[in-house]
């Protein structure tokens, strides 16, 4: 089955069940016939001897047709709806009254311009988890604190992060937190399986790391590098290793300042129009390397394209000290 998607304002997409396309009318020189009832020749009688005239009656005739071309499904309003009201746990007195915005697995799929594959795995990539029916997205704040309960409850039972054990985190949280909401954060930073026919959590460490960067940076316009190091690795769990390239399409890095610096920049909050996109970088940032730009622009490959195609269309090359630079095609107001 095939569905259109799309509100007053947007350019409709026709979405299967897994996939999303944009729908443009082509133009045909040859006229479209519309017959009811008509056969192909394949389904006519083979034997010649019994070919016969058919007389038809011509219902419609049309001069186009819809052409689609795959593309990527348009899901940055998923987070933007969800973010209206982020959850902020059982005792929030926000959650109490009737009057925000709530939004079930049909309203998402009316809303959004995606197939429903494609929503649902967005709602798996963005840890969103569905509370009384209703999905939702963990208030950040919130999210560490539930994070934090769980590291800690590692560090003092010394487990080993490839092994955290469902049940008696359930049990030693369960009075802190509702329990659902344990599970979900081990599901967002861990890998669940089971050994045994215990469910155990695999911790992803980068995934934690890069958590514990956000927290850090989003309180600061912008962080010494060098100091910023040192007080995430002191920040993260016994046993973990902080890595730069942790922080992809999260955080950016200024190493012409002096002392070098890195600031908050989440690929999430940018555009989703490509043209946008650019525009928006190269007004940060006037100059990219290929990889410092990349993470930023790598979602907007569509199928078979490369980040290199994308540079080639939107931005113009040149060397600076040695090195590919990329600046904006079109000057940036």
């Amino acid at each position: 089955s095939l569905v259109i998607r799309g509100e007053k304002d947007e350019q409709a997409v026709l979405c299967s069940k897994d996939k999303t396309y944009d729908m443009k009318i082509a133009d045909t020189s040859n006229m479209l016939l519309f017959i009811p009832g008509c056969k192909t020749p394949e389904q006519l009688n083979a034997d010649q001897g019994s070919c016969n005239i058919i007389h038809s009656q011509i219902a419609g005739f049309s001069n186009n047709y819809w052409e689609l071309r795959r593309c990527r499904p348009k899901l940055k309003k998923l987070r933007k709806l969800l973010m209206e009201d982020p959850y902020e746990g059982p005792d929030s007195q926000k959650d109490q009254t009737l009057a925000f915005s709530k939004y079930t697995t049909e309203d998402l799929l009316s809303l959004i311009q995606a197939s429903e594959e494609e929503i649902l795995h967005q709602l798996q990539v963005i840890d969103a988890c569905k509370i009384e029916g209703y999905w939702r997205i963990l208030e950040f704040d919130y999210e560490m604190k539930l994070l934090n309960h769980v590291t800690q409850l590692i560090d003092s039972e010394s487990w080993s992060l490839n092994k955290v054990p469902l049940r008696t985190c359930l049990e030693e949280l369960g009075s802190l937190e509702p329990t659902e909401m344990i599970e979900h954060i081990l599901l967002s930073y861990g890998r669940k399986y089971i050994d045994d026919g215990e469910v155990y959590f695999e911790m992803h460490e980068d995934k934690i790391c890069r958590a514990i960067a956000q927290m850090l940076l989003q309180n600061a316009v912008k962080f010494n590098l060098s100091e910023f190091q040192e007080v995430w690795q002191q920040s993260v769990p016994e046993g973990m290793t902080t890595r730069l390239d942790q922080l992809k399409g999260l955080a950016l890095m200024d190493k012409s300042s002096r002392p070098e610096t890195i600031f908050l920049l989440k690929v999430e909050d940018l555009p989703e129009d490509n043209q946008e996109r650019f525009n928006s970088l190269f007004s940060i940032r006037e100059k990219w390397t290929e990889v410092d730009i990349t993470p930023y622009i790598q979602d907007l490959c569509a199928e078979k394209q490369t980040v290199g195609a994308l540079l080639t269309k939107y931005a113009r090359s040149s060397m600076q000290n040695g090195v590919k630079v990329y600046n904006s095609r079109r000057p940036i107001s």
